[in-house]
């Protein structure tokens, strides 16, 4: 973006170029001097000055969008550009050069986008109208909830439209009136040298409009800190961390802007049983050697309630079985990942029937081991 610095700075001299240098002689001008300069092979403190100023002509003038615009300033400058020489050898005034000249923002929306604003921003600040700040907090939700999606109230004290002014920060009965200072432009000027810069006014702070006999309630802001319930709607598989936009509930707008957006961060309580892995919800299901052997059927927990889940014959432990449309609604699934349990204690009836299912089943294929190993 374009700076009223750019006047005070020859950026084709810093990198000793011409001003008609195509791209790649910069780019190898720029290298070569970075190479003397940089603070890790140059350690002068005059030298790093140099690299900073090398690196911030290199950003302009390798950018054609930022580069034009350095030029049309030079231009400017140097009375080039159509606005230099003039009778009677004062400085020149572009704001009022250009604040009738038949177009509806004058200089602003003829030059905004060259100093760092579009002919939008600044006709909000001479209409007065100013969008309210955005405003931040947070709420923990179960993780059910987190998954199904609800419907839940936030309370929060925070700044909301005064309504007794409704955000216009004027006594009932009267309204904002035009700032004197700058005729409700929302810009004054300052000279800098032979020209003159818009900046916005320090009367009204850019609105282009006072208030001269505020509301009592609010103190002529248009806004007052107050208790507020927000009703929140939490979308179907929001994660931890993820934040919700409502907008327009953020802090009030001023001389009847739009107010903010209220950022919502959303925090996920921790199930003892459920986990998230994306759209799908996980969980482990416990089972006996039998039932891994021989395969069997078993109730299995959802956010709904339980299931039936059939485990094959010979599954391992760590096999995972998926249960269709039991992770986030409408997206995910319900990821069961088998745990085989090793009982700690044998009955003697359960040893003598395990030794006897020992000797009739063939022993562990260790073959591969003995192979790889030569052991």
């Amino acid at each position: 973006m374009a700076s009223q610095e750019w006047l005070e700075k020859d950026f084709y001299a810093i990198l000793g170029v011409p001003q008609d240098a195509s791209k790649k002689d910069i780019e190898r001008a720029y290298r070569k001097l970075a190479r003397e300069l940089h603070p890790d092979h140059n350690p002068d403190p005059a030298a790093e000055e140099r690299f900073k100023g090398i690196s911030e002509a290199y950003s302009v003038l390798h950018d054609d969008k930022a580069r034009k615009e350095y030029d049309q300033i030079q231009l400017m400058k140097s009375g080039r550009g159509g606005f230099g020489g003039m009778p009677g050898g004062g400085g020149v005034n572009l704001e009022d050069l250009f604040a009738n000249s038949g177009g509806s923002g004058g200089f602003s929306d003829l030059f905004g986008g060259l100093f760092g604003g579009g002919g939008g921003g600044a006709h909000r600040r001479r209409s007065g109208a100013q969008r309210g700040n955005d405003l931040r907090t947070h709420i923990t939700l179960d993780f059910a909830d987190a998954v199904k999606g609800t419907t839940t109230e936030l309370r929060m004290r925070a700044p909301g439209e005064c309504e007794t002014c409704h955000g216009s920060g004027a006594k009932p009965g009267t309204a904002p009136s035009t700032c004197p200072r700058c005729n409700g432009r929302g810009l004054v000027t300052e000279n800098q040298g032979a020209f003159s810069f818009a900046q916005p006014c320090p009367e009204c702070e850019g609105t282009g409009t006072v208030v001269t006999d505020p509301c009592a309630d609010c103190g002529g802001t248009g806004a007052t800190t107050k208790d507020r319930v927000i009703t929140v709607r939490v979308p179907v598989g929001i994660g931890d961390g993820q934040s919700i936009r409502l907008a327009g509930r953020g802090a009030p707008g001023e001389r009847g802007g739009p107010a903010g957006d209220l950022l919502v961060k959303v925090a996920v309580r921790t199930h003892p049983l459920f986990a998230r892995d994306g759209d799908n919800v996980t969980v482990r299901l416990p089972v006996s050697f039998p039932e891994a052997a021989m395969g069997a059927k078993v109730k299995v927990p959802t956010l709904d309630g339980p299931v039936t889940l059939k485990i094959p014959e010979g599954t391992p432990t760590g096999r995972v079985l998926r249960v269709k449309g039991r992770g986030v609604p409408g997206k995910g699934d319900l990821l069961v990942t088998v745990d085989v349990e090793v009982p700690q204690v044998l009955s003697p009836e359960a040893r003598e029937a395990l030794e006897k299912y020992a000797a009739a089943s063939p022993a562990a294929d260790r073959s591969k081991l003995e192979e790889l190993t030569g052991q």
